[in-house]
């Protein structure tokens, strides 16, 4: 097969021909149909994650045709199109026996536990836990913008935050999770305000229904300017880029028992970041992770976007050629894109 490697951290990558994966007892082989080029594959390439073994192939947000299954896989069949969450959970573990997969203590990680799916065939582990199946309705390149950060912001939005109808939602950092939270917060009816320091990533948030913007770069205080515009303080805050900067301010505009997500990543210095934690106590703040999504909670999300009540196809900026995640991958992290790109051809 064809397949995207690096053989060192923050090395060159280059397209290579490869061996097609095997297919275990309880998993799949996937022909890979589109995949979605995320910055936690830059992470990934930088060396952010302890469990990727060199050489390696990223990619983790796909979708595609099951091109063979091991014996044990009852619920899928050759030829289904299917899509999964970037966490696979064992299906046995005390956490997926609760029905949360995607915090599994044997969970897999295509694209940092094993390859992934920046090539032409990804083997994916517990596929009875872990696929899904796409409406015929759901396009490839829509599906495979969803398997990472827009199932993130699903979860952060309507599972940690329970938003509801009419408060207040911020949302620090508007990439590819950003916008998403900002459309599903807007659908569920609430009021988001979107911050960010790119001035066209703001105006996508405010196409996708942002109610107000604040460019970061511009204000004097964001979190005076965020606790201003939702008259107190958000209901809900997310920080959807994944610094200490916008981790503290996310906390701080919040509203006495408001609710933080962290969605983006820390990594680095950030990992440990100062919190106002004389809030967080005296205003009973509430502070909760959001890491994915389980794929027995994809339904009511595919059930709104074929009700056009979200539109994740609005998130996609442009597709690419495998090839060219050669280039971009390296590039991710300069945040030049205000929408999500895709692999689309092979």
């Amino acid at each position: 097969m064809k397949a995207v490697v690096f053989e060192q951290f923050q090395g060159p990558l280059s397209l290579q021909k490869l061996p097609d994966p095997m297919v275990k007892d309880d998993g799949v082989v996937i022909q890979v149909t589109a995949t979605g080029l995320c910055r936690s594959d830059w992470h990934g390439w930088m060396g952010h994650d302890p469990d990727i073994v060199l050489p390696h192939v990223p990619g983790h947000e796909l979708a595609g045709i099951v091109q063979s299954k091991g014996k044990n896989v009852k619920k899928f069949k050759v030829g289904d199109r299917v899509t999964l969450p970037f966490v696979c959970g064992c299906g046995y573990c005390p956490r997926c026996a609760s029905g949360n997969h995607h915090i599994c203590d044997r969970q897999s990680q295509p694209g940092f536990t094993h390859w992934g799916s920046f090539a032409e065939y990804v083997a994916i582990d517990y596929a009875d836990t872990n696929l899904v199946v796409l409406p015929e309705s759901i396009a490839d390149i829509t599906a495979a913008a969803l398997g990472c950060r827009f199932i993130t912001a699903f979860r952060a939005v309507v599972e940690q935050g329970r938003t509801k109808e009419g408060q207040f939602v911020a949302v620090h950092g508007c990439g590819g999770v950003g916008q998403s939270a900002i459309m599903i917060a807007s659908a569920l009816g609430a009021q988001v305000i979107a911050i960010d320091i790119h001035e066209p990533s703001l105006q996508l948030a405010k196409d996708l229904g942002a109610s107000f913007l604040v460019n970061a770069s511009k204000s004097a205080d964001v979190v005076a300017e965020v606790v201003s515009l939702s008259k107190g303080g958000a209901h809900v805050s997310l920080d959807a880029l994944g610094s200490a900067e916008t981790c503290f301010n996310s906390i701080a505009n919040l509203r006495k028992q408001g609710k933080h997500i962290q969605v983006g990543l820390m990594t680095g210095n950030h990992q440990h970041p100062k919190v106002p934690m004389d809030r967080i106590l005296a205003d009973e703040l509430e502070i909760l992770g959001s890491h994915g999504m389980q794929a027995h909670k994809y339904p009511d999300m595919l059930q709104m976007i074929e009700k056009g009540l979200l539109q994740p196809q609005k998130l996609i900026e442009r597709t690419l050629t495998l090839a060219e995640t050669v280039t971009e991958l390296p590039k991710m992290n300069s945040f030049s894109n205000s929408g999500i790109m895709v692999v689309y051809r092979f």
